[in-house]
C-alpha cells in the first residue's frame, strides 16, 4: 500500500538507530512536512505499487506453518523499516480483482473484520512511528489526517474558488474519516493538534470537508472555529466560504441538497453560539470570543447582501443567487433542531436592528422627499421577503417594540426604516392599525428648531423621554409619538411620526387610510393633540412651516384644504402657513385655484392635468345632481372661490357641444351620451346628442345657467355650437381627436401579468407566502392604469352614489374592472379544483381589499349592477359562483367601505355594500328568480365552508340577511320536497362540490345546501329566517304573468304558506300563534309598505329597472279576502264580553301615527298617500269591516267607533267641501253584494281610483266590478238587520253620527242621489217598514234644499239646521245659478241658525277654491260667500262666532269642526279678509267680538304669509296668476289699513281681552301693536286725552 518499491537514495537504512543519530527531524519537521517528504513523488520512476510488487508471487506454493510465520514475521519488518504513512492511510479499496489492498491480504479472521483489522493496523504503524519519532501517538496520527485531508482536497483538477467535493474526493474522504474515526476510539488522535494542522493550511481547505469533519464528529464547527487565534481571519474565511456556498446552492447541480444541508448546519451552529442567553464554559477559549465571531460572520453576511441589494444586481446574477440563499436561511424551519426559541429570536431581532441601520447617510429630509419611491411594491422583492420572513417569528407587538427602540437609539437608514414599516403593514394585518389616532387634550410647550433635524442624520429619541412601555401596542405608536412631541415639543418624535404615518398611507386602502383622513383624525378637532394651547398650535405649524421646502405638493394641498383646526384668536398662524405652502405651491407651478372639485387629495404623486380633472369633475358633479336634484356644493364653492378653475376648466368641460337631435331616441337608450371635452375622451364629439327630454347634464346646465352661475356668452356659444357642431364633417373631428393628447393611457399589459402570476401563486400551495407581495404588485399597477392615488381610499364623509336604473361607467374603467373580475372568477375556480375555500388561503380577502380603493369601487359596484341586475340571465355558472364570493369578501370589509346612496327609484338611503345585492337580485320573474337561488347558493355555501365553525360569526356578518331570506323562500317556491322537514338520515355532501363542477346542477346544489346542518344552525341566528312578513314583501314582487309556477302551483304554495308554515309557526321565529287576525294584519300591513313603494318608485323610462316598477302579485290580497272572510265567519265571542275594535283599524291607526305631521306639503302629501292605501283596502274588504254587527239578542247599534275615529281624525284632512268621496261613502251604506274574483286593481290601478270602483273619487263610479273578491254582503243595513229591531240599530247609529262624526251625514247628503235608490232597494229586501226615521231625515233635508231653490215656498228645516244648512249648500252648488239673493230669501223664516251654517259651508267653499280650483262651479265661490254674508248682516245675525270656533266648544262648535278639515279651518284668515270689501263697517264696529276677531285673523293672516302658505294657495288656486283675486301681499297690506282704521273707531269695551293680542302682535306688526296700545292707554287713562282746565 504505502511501501517504497526500490531503495532509497544513499542506500541508509531508517532505522531507530539512524532516526536517534538525526534529533533535528523529530524536533523541527513538522507533520505536514514529513508528510511531505514521504510523499514526494519526484522519484515517480523507482516507485512502484504494493500490488503490482505482490503480482507475481500470488501462484507461488503454500508453505508450512513454520514458514508462514517467518514470512509473516518478514513481512512486517520489511513494511516498518519502508512504511509510507500517508499513503497508508490513504489507501482505498479498489474493485474486486482488480487491486489487491492490504486489509484483504491481512484479513485472516473472515469476512468483515479486514477494516479493524486494517485500522489496526494503521494505529500500530503510527504507534511504532511515534515511538520513533519521539511524538505523542496522537499528534502524530492528527498530522498524518490533517495532511491526508489536504491532499484529498487538492486533488480535484478545478480551479479555486469552491467549496464543495466532488464525488472521488468525497470517497477518499470517507474511508479517511473512518480510520480517523477508529483513532478517536483508540484515544490515538488530537483535535486541537488537528485543528491547528487545517488551519495552517486553511486556502486548501473546502468548506465541505470541514462540514463533514462535523457531521462524522470528528471536529465540531465550534472546535474548528476556537481553535483559530485570529478571530478576524476566521471571520473573513467562513464568510468568503459561505458566499461561495450561497452562490453554489442556488446554482443548477446535483449536490443542491449537500450544500442546502451544509448552509443550515452553519447557521444553526452561528445562530446557537452567537445568540445563546447561556454561554457554553466547556469550551476551550472564551465563550464571548466564540459569540462575537459568530455574530461577526452573521452580520458580514447580511452587510454584503444588503451592499449588493443597494448596488443593484440583475435577476439570475451569481450575486443575486447568492443573497437569495442568504436570506432565505431566516426561514423558521431551519430552526427547528434549536430546542430553545430564544435564540433565533435575538438573531431576528439583530438583524432587523442590523438592517434598519445599514449605512444611515440619509438624512430627514431626503426621506421626507424621496419616501414615495420606499413602498412595499418599489422595495426589492428580496428585501420584502426577508422582512417577511424576520416577521415571522416576532408578534406585532414585539416588531413595533423593536423598531421604536432602534429608531430611539440609534441611527437609521430611513429607506430600511420606511419599507419596513410598508411592510409590516402589508403583511401583518394585526399591525394595521399602526397609525390609528387617539386624540387627546395634551399639554404643550415651547417648540424647537427643526431646520437642523432636517439637514442632518435623525437625532436619536431617549427612550425615557417617550415613557412608555418596551413594547407599545401598534394601534397607538403614532398616537404615543404625537403625544409625546407635543409634550415636550420634540422635533425628532414629530417627524417619525408624521413619516410613519405617510409611509403606511401609501400602502393604500386594504392597508390604512389616506393621509387627508389621518391628518384630520389628528388635527382636524377641537380634541386634536394641538388643541392644548397655543404654544402647541405654534409648535404643530412651526413644524410643518419648516417642512414646507421639502413636502410634495400634494402634502400641501392636504395642509391647505383640510387645515387644522385653530380658534379664531390664533387664525394668523394658520393664514401665515396658507401663504407659505401656496407659496410654494406656485414655485412649483401648482395652483390651488386649479385643483379639481372632486380631486384626490390622499395622493402623493404628481398632480393631475386640471382638464383631465375637469372631466372626472364634470361625471362626478353629474352624479350628485342625479342623486339630490340640486346643484352640488362643490360646485357652488368653486364658482365663488376657485373661480379661476370653475371658467377655465369646469364649465368648458361641462359645455361641450352635443349635436341637437332631431328624431326620437330609440327606447331603452337611457339619458344621452355625455360630452367630453376635447382631448379627453377617445370619442368624437359628433356621438353625443342632446336628448329630447333634458338627461342629467342638460339639467345640471339649465341649472347652473338660472343661478346665473355660467356667463351668458359662454351659454349663447354652447348652444350655438351646439347647433353646429353636427355639421362637420366626421374625418375633421376625426383628425383633431387624434392631434391632441390623451390624458390616459392603457397600461393594461403589466396588469395583466401581475394577474397572471397571481394565478399561479393561488392554485401552488407552497407560493402562497408570495401571495400578499403579489396583491402588492396587482396594487401599484391597479393605481396605473386606472390613474389612482398612492393612497386612494378616504371614503369618510363620501359614499358611493349608484343608479341602478342606468349605472354608467367609462368605458376605461369597464375594461379594468371586466379584467380584474374575470381574474378573480378564474382564480377562485381554479384554487377550488385544488382546494375547498378554508384552505385556499386569505389571497382572495386580500384580492377584494385591493379592489376597494375609492375611485375604483364605484366603477366596481356599477359593472356589478349591470353584470346582476341588467345582464343576469347571461352570466355562466363561473361567473356567478365568482361574483357570490366576491359579494361574500366584499361583506367582510363592510366596516371599511362606505354606504352607497343608491339612486331612483329605489330608496334614497344609505345602503351597506352588502345589502346593494338585496337591490340587484330580484325575485319578480323566472328568470330573475333564478339567478337570485343561483347567486344566494353560491354566496351561502362559499360563505359556510370559507370560515371554520369557530369562526362562523364574521360568516354571518359577512351575508346579507336579505340573501339568506331569498334562498329560503325561494328554495320553498321551487322545490317542493324542501317544504317537508328535512331527513337528517341522509348525511349532505359539502354544498360546494357541486358549484365546482364543469356542468353545475343548481337543484341539487341547492337542495344540498339546503339539508346542511350548519346552514340550520346559520338560520338560528336572529334576523336571517324567513319570517311570515319577509315571506309576504317578496311574495308580493313576484309578477304572475311571467311566474315560474302556475296559477294553481302558485295558490298551492299560498296555502302552504299561510296555513301550514306561518299561522301555526311560533312568534318567536316569525311565524302567527295560529292567530288569523294576526296573520291578517300582518299582511295588511306588508301591503300598504309595498303599494306604497310601488307607487313612489314607479316614475322611470323602463319599469322593468325599477324596484317598485312591479306591479305586484294579485294573489296575495285575494288571500287576505280569503282570510277576512274567515274571520268574519268565526264564532262569536263567549259570554256578554265587550266587543274587540277591528284589527284593520289598529293597523291603520299604528301606521298614521308613525308618519310625521306637518303642515309642509311633502308631510301632507305622505300622509295623503297613506290614506289612500287605507282606504283601498277597506274598499276591498267587507263593509262589516266599517259597521261592525249587533248581537241579534241585543237592541245595540253596530260599533262604529273605529271607523267614526279614523274619519274625524284622518279622512277629514283630506275631504273635499265639507264631504267624502264617493266610494268610502257608499261603503258605508252600501246594500249591494260584490261578485268573487282577486281584486287585481288594488295592485295595478292608477292613483286616485279606488280598489273596487274604478271611477273618479267624486263621482259613483259604476256599481260592481268583478275583480273584487270574496265579500260578505253587509253594510250598515245589513248590519242593522241582524239586529231585533233593524229601524232602531240604524237610527241609534245615524244619531251618534250626528255628534261622533257629521262628516258621513254631510257626505251622505253630497251622494244622496246615487245612495237613494240602492237604500230604499236593500230595505225593502230585509225589512217591510219604511225606511228608518234618520234615513228619512237625510231624505227630507236633501227635499228641502232642493225646495229653497224651487218657486214654491220652502218647507220647515226638517232636522238640525247645520244638516239643512248642508244639504241646501250642496244643492246650490250643483245649481250653478249666477246669483242666490232670491233663494236665500227664501229662508227668511226658517231661523238665523241655518244662515249662519250656511255661510260657514260657504266658507269652506271659498278655501275648497283656492286650494282645488275645480270644486268652483260658474258661481264664483266668493260671491256666494258675499250673497250669504250680505243676508246675514241686513238680517243683523252675528257671523263672528264661525271664527272663533275651538274643539273645545260644546255642541254645534265642536260639529262644525268636525266637519273642516284642519288646514282649512287655519286659512280662515284668509278667508276673513277676502270678504273685507263686503264687510258692514258700521255694524261691525258694534260687536263687542269684532276687533279681538280682526286683529286675531290679522295676526294669522300674518303667520301664513310668513310661513308661505298664503302663496301656495293663490298658486294653487289661479295658476300662478297672482292678480286673480289679489295676492297676498296686498291682501295683507289691506288688512293692516282696515285694523289701522278701525282701531280708534271701536267702543271701549272692546278692549276688554286685547291683553293677550298685544303679547301675540309684538313680533308680527308694530305699527298695529302701537296702536292697539294707544287706543288701550286712551280707554284706561281717558284724562290725558282731554284738554286741561285751565280756569
Amino acid at each position: 500500500m504505502g511501501a517504497r518499491a526500490c531503495p532509497r537514495p544513499m542506500g541508509r537504512k531508517r532505522g531507530p538507530e539512524s532516526e536517534r543519530r538525526r534529533p533535528w527531524l523529530v524536533r523541527d519537521m513538522s507533520a505536514s512536512q514529513a508528510l511531505g517528504a514521504a510523499s514526494d513523488l519526484g522519484q515517480g520512476g523507482c516507485r512502484r505499487a504494493w500490488v503490482e510488487l505482490l503480482a507475481g508471487r500470488v501462484k507461488r506454493q503454500k508453505l508450512g506453518p513454520e514458514g508462514e510465520q517467518k514470512v509473516r514475521e518478514s513481512a512486517v519488518r520489511l513494511l516498518r523499516s519502508h512504511l509510507n504513512l500517508g499513503d497508508l492511510v490513504l489507501e482505498v479499496e479498489g474493485p474486486p480483482g482488480k487491486q489487491l489492498c492490504l486489509s484483504r491480504l491481512i484479513d485472516y479472521d473472515g469476512p468483515g473484520a479486514h477494516i479493524d483489522l486494517s485500522s489496526s493496523l494503521i494505529g500500530s504503524a503510527l504507534r511504532d512511528q511515534a515511538a520513533q519519532l519521539g511524538v505523542p501517538a496522537a499528534v502524530l496520527c492528527s498530522q498524518v489526517v490533517a495532511s491526508g485531508l489536504v491532499r484529498v482536497c487538492e486533488a480535484d483538477a478545478v480551479p479555486p474558488p469552491k467549496v464543495l467535493l466532488t464525488p472521488d474526493q468525497r470517497k477518499k474522504l470517507s474511508s479517511l474519516f473512518e480510520i480517523a474515526q477508529n483513532l478517536l476510539a483508540q484515544s490515538m488522535f488530537s483535535r486541537l493538534s488537528f485543528c491547528q494542522e487545517l488551519w495552517k493550511v486553511q486556502n486548501s481547505l473546502l468548506l465541505e470537508a470541514v462540514w463533514r469533519l462535523h457531521v462524522q464528529s470528528i471536529v465540531s464547527l465550534q472546535e474548528l472555529l476556537e481553535s483559530h487565534a485570529d478571530s478576524q481571519a476566521v471571520v473573513a474565511w467562513l464568510s468568503r466560504d459561505l458566499r461561495l456556498l450561497c452562490e453554489q446552492t442556488e446554482a443548477p447541480c446535483k449536490h443542491a441538497d449537500v450544500a442546502r444541508a451544509m448552509l443550515a448546519d452553519f447557521v444553526q451552529m452561528l445562530v446557537s453560539r452567537g445568540f445563546q442567553k447561556n454561554a457554553d464554559v466547556r469550551g476551550t477559549v472564551d465563550p464571548e470570543w466564540m459569540s462575537q465571531v459568530a455574530v461577526a460572520v452573521l452580520e458580514r453576511m447580511l452587510a454584503s447582501a444588503l451592499e449588493a441589494l443597494a448596488a443593484g444586481i440583475q435577476e439570475g446574477s451569481a450575486a443575486h443567487k447568492a443573497v437569495s440563499c442568504w436570506f432565505g436561511v431566516f426561514s423558521g424551519h431551519m430552526y427547528g433542531s434549536i430546542i430553545s426559541t430564544e435564540s433565533p429570536k435575538r438573531f431576528f431581532c439583530h438583524t432587523l436592528t442590523q438592517i434598519l441601520t445599514h449605512k444611515p447617510v440619509l438624512k430627514v429630509s431626503d426621506a421626507v422627499q424621496m419616501q414615495r419611491e420606499w413602498s412595499f411594491a418599489r422595495t426589492p422583492p428580496l428585501l420584502s421577503g426577508l422582512y417577511r420572513r424576520l416577521f415571522v417569528i416576532l408578534s406585532p407587538e414585539e416588531l413595533v417594540g423593536h423598531l421604536q427602540e432602534v429608531l430611539e437609539t440609534q441611527e437609521v437608514n430611513w429607506q430600511h426604516v420606511l419599507s419596513c414599516v410598508s411592510t409590516l403593514v402589508i403583511c401583518l394585518p394585526d399591525a394595521q392599525q399602526l397609525v390609528n389616532v387617539r386624540i387627546e387634550a395634551l399639554p404643550a410647550y415651547p417648540a424647537g428648531a427643526l431646520w437642523t433635524a432636517l439637514c442632518c442624520r435623525p437625532a436619536r429619541v431617549p427612550a425615557a423621554r417617550l415613557r412608555v412601555g418596551r413594547h407599545p401596542g401598534p394601534e397607538d405608536w403614532v398616537s404615543r409619538l404625537l403625544t409625546h412631541a407635543f409634550e415636550s415639543c420634540d422635533l425628532d418624535s414629530m417627524v417619525l411620526a408624521f413619516l410613519v404615518a405617510r409611509q403606511a398611507a401609501l400602502e393604500g386602502p386594504a392597508a390604512f387610510p389616506s393621509y387627508a383622513a389621518w391628518f384630520q383624525a389628528a388635527f382636524g378637532s377641537a380634541r386634536g393633540f394641538h388643541g392644548s394651547s397655543k404654544k402647541a398650535l405654534v409648535f404643530l405649524f412651526k413644524f410643518l412651516s419648516d417642512l414646507v421646502p421639502f413636502e410634495a405638493p400634494r402634502y400641501l394641498q392636504v395642509h391647505i384644504l383640510h387645515p387644522p383646526l385653530v380658534p379664531s384668536k390664533y387664525r394668523t398662524l394658520l393664514t401665515d402657513y396658507v401663504a407659505l405652502a401656496r407659496t410654494r405651491l406656485a414655485d412649483l407651478k401648482v395652483s390651488v385655484e386649479n385643483m379639481g372639485l372632486y380631486e384626490d387629495l390622499s395622493s402623493a404623486g404628481d398632480v393631475t392635468e386640471p382638464r383631465c380633472q375637469a372631466a372626472q369633475d364634470v361625471e362626478k358633479a353629474i352624479m350628485v345632481f342625479e342623486h339630490t336634484g340640486k346643484i352640488p356644493a362643490a360646485v357652488l364653492e368653486a364658482s365663488i372661490f376657485r373661480r379661476s378653475y370653475y371658467l377655465s376648466h369646469f364649465l368648458p368641460a361641462l359645455l361641450t357641444p352635443r349635436v341637437v337631435s332631431t328624431r326620437r331616441r330609440e327606447r331603452g337608450a337611457g339619458s344621452a351620451e355625455r360630452g367630453v371635452p376635447v382631448g379627453v375622451s377617445p370619442k368624437s364629439c359628433l356621438s353625443s346628442q342632446l336628448p329630447r327630454v333634458p338627461d342629467s347634464r342638460a339639467a345640471l346646465i339649465e341649472s347652473l345657467r338660472r343661478a346665473d352661475k355660467i356667463p351668458p356668452s359662454l351659454y349663447s356659444t354652447y348652444r350655438q355650437a351646439c347647433s353646429t357642431v353636427g355639421e362637420k364633417k366626421p374625418e375633421d373631428a376625426a383628425s383633431q381627436r387624434e392631434v391632441e393628447p390623451s390624458c390616459k393611457e392603457e397600461p393594461l399589459g403589466l396588469l395583466t401579468t401581475a394577474l397572471r402570476e397571481l394565478r399561479a401563486s393561488v392554485t401552488d400551495p407552497t407560493q402562497r407566502d408570495a401571495l400578499l407581495a403579489q396583491m402588492a404588485v396587482i396594487s401599484e399597477q391597479l393605481r396605473s392604469a386606472l390613474g389612482l392615488g398612492e393612497d386612494d381610499s378616504d371614503f369618510e364623509g363620501a359614499p358611493v352614489q349608484l343608479s341602478v336604473r342606468a349605472p354608467k361607467l367609462q368605458p376605461w374603467e369597464q375594461r379594468v374592472v371586466d379584467l380584474l373580475l374575470t381574474s378573480f372568477c378564474q382564480n377562485l375556480m381554479a384554487a377550488s379544483s385544488v382546494a375547498p375555500p378554508d384552505r385556499q388561503g386569505p389571497w382572495a380577502a386580500h384580492f377584494v381589499r385591493t379592489l376597494c380603493r375609492r375611485r375604483l369601487l364605484p366603477a366596481l359596484l356599477s359593472r356589478l349592477c349591470q353584470l346582476l341586475h341588467h345582464q343576469g340571465p347571461s352570466l355562466s355558472a363561473s361567473h356567478v359562483v365568482g361574483l357570490a364570493a366576491l359579494a361574500v369578501h366584499l361583506g367582510e370589509s363592510r366596516s371599511a367601505l362606505p354606504e352607497v346612496h343608491v339612486g331612483p327609484p329605489t330608496p334614497a338611503r344609505g345602503l351597506p355594500v352588502p345589502e346593494l345585492f338585496d337591490i340587484l337580485l330580484p325575485c319578480r320573474t323566472q328568470e330573475s328568480s333564478a339567478l337570485c337561488l343561483k347567486f344566494c347558493t353560491a354566496a351561502i355555501s362559499y360563505s359556510l365552508c370559507k370560515f371554520s365553525p369557530q369562526s362562523r360569526d364574521i360568516s354571518y356578518s359577512c351575508l346579507s340577511p336579505g340573501l339568506i331570506k331569498k334562498f329560503q323562500f325561494m328554495v320553498f317556491r321551487w322545490f317542493s320536497e324542501a317544504r317537508d322537514p328535512p331527513s337528517w338520515e341522509d348525511p349532505a355532501s359539502s354544498p360546494w362540490r357541486p358549484l365546482c363542477l364543469p356542468s353545475v346542477d343548481w337543484q341539487r346544489a341547492a337542495l344540498c345546501l339546503w339539508k346542511q346542518r350548519t346552514l340550520r344552525e346559520l338560520l338560528k341566528q336572529e334576523g336571517l329566517h324567513l319570517t311570515y312578513r319577509d315571506w309576504l314583501q317578496l311574495e308580493l314582487e313576484i309578477q304572475p304573468e311571467v311566474d315560474s309556477l302556475s296559477d294553481t302551483e302558485r295558490q298551492d304554495f299560498h296555502q302552504w304558506a299561510i296555513h301550514q308554515h306561518f299561522l301555526p309557526a311560533p312568534s318567536a321565529t316569525g311565524g302567527c300563534d295560529g292567530d288569523l287576525e294576526v296573520a291578517c294584519a300582518t299582511l295588511v300591513d306588508v301591503l300598504m309598505d309595498f303599494c306604497q313603494s310601488s307607487r313612489s318608485y314607479d316614475h322611470s323610462e323602463n319599469s322593468d329597472l325599477v324596484l317598485g316598477g312591479c306591479t305586484g302579485n294579485r294573489d296575495i290580497f285575494s288571500r287576505l279576502q280569503e282570510m277576512a272572510a274567515d274571520l268574519e265567519q268565526g264564532p262569536a265571542p263567549l259570554g256578554h264580553a265587550a266587543p274587540r275594535g277591528h284589527f284593520l283599524f289598529g293597523v291603520f291607526c299604528r301606521r298614521l301615527q308613525a308618519l310625521a305631521r306637518g303642515w309642509d306639503v311633502a308631510s301632507r302629501l305622505q300622509r295623503q298617500q297613506e290614506l289612500l292605501m287605507c282606504k283601498r283596502i277597506l274598499l276591498g274588504l267587507p263593509p262589516s269591516v266599517l259597521v261592525g254587527s249587533p248581537r241579534l239578542e241585543q237592541l245595540a247599534a253596530p260599533d262604529c267607533d273605529d271607523f267614526f275615529h279614523l274619519v274625524n281624525s284622518e279622512l277629514r284632512n283630506f275631504s273635499h267641501d265639507g264631504a267624502l268621496t264617493h266610494d268610502i261613502t257608499a261603503h258605508f251604506f252600501r246594500v249591494i253584494s260584490f261578485p268573487s274574483a282577486p281584486p287585481a286593481s288594488l295592485l295595478t290601478q292608477t292613483p286616485g281610483l279606488g280598489p273596487c270602483v274604478r271611477g273618479s273619487s267624486r263621482g259613483p263610479g259604476p256599481r260592481a266590478n268583478p275583480a273584487c273578491g270574496r265579500v260578505s254582503p253587509q253594510g250598515l243595513l245589513n248590519a242593522c238587520s241582524r239586529s231585533r229591531d233593524p229601524s232602531l240599530a240604524a237610527d241609534l247609529t245615524l244619531t251618534a253620527c250626528q255628534t261622533q262624526c257629521p262628516l258621513l251625514l254631510t257626505s251622505a247628503l253630497l251622494w244622496w242621489p246615487h245612495l237613494e235608490p240602492e237604500l230604499h232597494r236593500r230595505w225593502r229586501r230585509c225589512s217591510q217598514s219604511p225606511l228608518p226615521a234618520e234615513l228619512r231625515r237625510l231624505q227630507e233635508a236633501r227635499h228641502f234644499a232642493r225646495s229653497v231653490l224651487s218657486p214654491l215656498a220652502a218647507p220647515p228645516t226638517p232636522g238640525p239646521a247645520w244638516l239643512c244648512a248642508a244639504a241646501l249648500h250642496f244643492v246650490i252648488r250643483r245649481a250653478g245659478k249666477e246669483s242666490i239673493r232670491w233663494e236665500l230669501g227664501q229662508l227668511d223664516g226658517q231661523g238665523e241658525e241655518l244662515l249662519v251654517f250656511l255661510f260657514f259651508f260657504s266658507l269652506m267653499g271659498l278655501l275648497s277654491s283656492h286650494l282645488t280650483p275645480q270644486a268652483a262651479g260658474s258661481l264664483k265661490p266668493l260671491d256666494v260667500c258675499a250673497e250669504v254674508l250680505g243676508c246675514l248682516q241686513r238680517k243683523r245675525v252675528s257671523w263672528l262666532p264661525l271664527f272663533q270656533l275651538t274643539e273645545t266648544d260644546a255642541g254645534l262648535g265642536r260639529t262644525l269642526l268636525r266637519l273642516a278639515p284642519d288646514h282649512q279651518v287655519r286659512l280662515l284668515p284668509l278667508a276673513f279678509y277676502s270678504l273685507l270689501s263686503y264687510f258692514d263697517e258700521d255694524a261691525l264696529l258694534q260687536e263687542d267680538a269684532f276687533l279681538h276677531v280682526a286683529v286675531n285673523m290679522y295676526l294669522k293672516l300674518v303667520g301664513l304669509f310668513v310661513a308661505g302658505e298664503t302663496g301656495a294657495v293663490w298658486t294653487l288656486a289661479h295658476g300662478g296668476d297672482l292678480q286673480a283675486q289679489g295676492d297676498p301681499v296686498s291682501l295683507i297690506t289691506n288688512a293692516r289699513l282696515f285694523l289701522l282704521q278701525s282701531i280708534p273707531r271701536c267702543p271701549k269695551r272692546s278692549f276688554s281681552d286685547v291683553a293677550e293680542l298685544l303679547g301675540a302682535s309684538a313680533d308680527c306688526d308694530p305699527e298695529v301693536r302701537a296702536a292697539l296700545l294707544s287706543r288701550q292707554q286712551a280707554v284706561l287713562d281717558p284724562d290725558l286725552y282731554q284738554a286741561p282746565r285751565l280756569f
